[in-house]
């Protein structure tokens, strides 16, 4: 997918008035920034983060960590790329969805809990936080480099694309990527027809069984883009996951079509969901008997998803129920 790489260009840094809210470092020399905007070196603005705060930030940060799945994936959208990043949810690398998108980027630990000795020998410029705040884990962070809270409960993957977008100005290109999802939904919506409106399920597994994404979470948020409908039984607020469903509540995962993954490949939680798919109580589902279920990538369905997960998911979504 061709993503747009303008920029909006403010001109020259002095002439900017004051309502831009820019607060500039009175240190450095003159210098034109990699994207044409000419400023100061060192110069820094002042943004408000999603929790609130009042955060100084370089204008053109360049050595960038991401310590969420969203931060890394909306910096790369953005076509920001981050010197270092967290791993997935339940995973031990990346994100499988990016691929070779995350070549060159240093893995710093698990989700949310970064070596601190990585962080520090990163040289960040900027820290990309996510949306969970431990007060210690943010003050240590804030030693190294200006901390971000990028998003909060009622954000979505577009509200963190276009609010990163703004702190980072890359406004333009936040937009020009929302305006190419659109555009996939409707080839998807083309392709689809008919079907386009059909009921989908969307299931994590995990050792001790499966649980359906609920109607706030990432994979519901970009189906209903699509026009794809959650099963009356699913229709609860959230955006996270059901509790564990046991082998008799097994229908309440029934659809039109079903979606199961696992956030990792293979292990307990993989083989549990192999078994389950051999008992009476699956092979019942009328999804199974008309051979609607399709195994998907738990990383790209089942987690909190961001815009490049967001387009790999239409596209998917168009393959599994295309012609």
């Amino acid at each position: 997918m061709k993503i747009l790489k303008t920029l909006t260009t403010f001109g020259n840094v002095a002439g900017l008035p004051a309502a831009f809210l820019f607060l500039f470092s009175a240190c450095g020399n003159p210098a034109v920034d990699t994207n044409g905007i000419s400023v100061t070196a060192g110069a820094v603005k002042t943004v408000v983060d999603a929790a609130g705060r009042s955060v100084d930030i370089p204008i053109n940060p360049s050595r960038v960590l991401a310590l969420s799945e969203g931060d890394l994936d909306a910096a790369l959208a953005l076509g920001l790329k981050p010197v270092g990043a967290c791993a997935g949810r339940g995973q031990e690398g990346f994100p499988r969805y990016l691929g070779e998108q995350t070549e060159g980027i240093t893995l710093l630990g698990a989700l949310y809990r970064p070596s601190f000795d990585r962080v520090v020998t990163a040289d960040p410029d900027l820290i990309l936080l996510g949306g969970w705040v431990d007060e210690n884990l943010l003050s240590q962070l804030e030693e190294v480099a200006p901390v971000l809270v990028t998003y909060g409960g009622e954000d979505t993957w577009k509200s963190l694309l276009l609010r990163l977008g703004d702190q980072l100005g890359r406004s333009e290109q936040a937009e020009a990527f929302l305006a190419e999802y659109d555009a996939e939904i409707l080839m998807a919506q083309e392709r689809l027809g008919e079907r386009h409106s059909s009921t989908v399920s969307v299931v994590r597994w995990n050792p001790r069984g499966p649980m359906y994404m609920l109607e706030d979470s990432f994979a519901r948020q970009v189906l209903k883009d699509i026009g794809l409908q959650t099963p009356s039984s699913q229709q609860v607020e959230g955006v996270a996951h059901s509790p564990v469903l046991s082998f008799e509540e097994l229908h309440l995962i029934d659809a039109d079509y079903v979606f199961m993954g696992t956030l990792s490949t293979g292990g307990e939680a993989g083989a549990a969901m192999s078994s389950a798919m051999d008992t009476p109580a699956f092979q019942q589902l009328q999804a199974v008997r008309h051979g609607r279920v399709s195994e998907v990538d738990g990383s790209l369905w089942t987690s909190v998803g961001g815009p490049l997960a967001a387009v790999a998911l239409v596209r998917e979504t168009a393959t599994l129920l295309g012609d």
